[in-house]
C-alpha cells in the first residue's frame, strides 16, 4: 500500500515478515492523541462518520438525512468546531 509504513522481522521460524508500522513503537506519534492528552478518545469526524453509518444500517427510512453528515450539530453542541 502508498503511503504506508512497515516494518520487517525474522519470525522464530526464520521466516522474513512484516508488520504496519502504526502497530508498533516505531510510529510516529498521532498529532491529535498528542493534542487531546487523554482528554478524547474520539475524533469529531469520526464520530460523524460512524452516526451516517449506523444511520444507513437503520434502513428505516423514518429519519430526514441530513446533508451535512450532521457538522451544524456538533457546531452547536461545541461551538468552537
Amino acid at each position: 500500500m502508498a503511503g504506508v509504513g512497515w516494518v520487517y522481522y525474522t519470525a522464530d521460524d526464520g521466516a522474513l515478515r512484516t508488520i504496519r508500522q502504526a502497530w508498533t513503537s516505531f510510529a510516529a506519534e498521532d498529532p491529535f492523541v498528542r493534542v487531546a492528552a487523554g482528554r478524547s478518545a474520539f475524533r469529531i469526524s469520526d464520530l460523524l462518520a460512524l452516526g451516517s453509518l449506523l444511520d444507513s444500517l437503520a434502513g428505516d427510512g423514518g429519519t430526514e438525512r441530513k446533508t451535512d453528515g450532521g457538522a451544524e450539530t456538533v457546531k452547536e453542541i461545541l461551538p468552537h468546531v
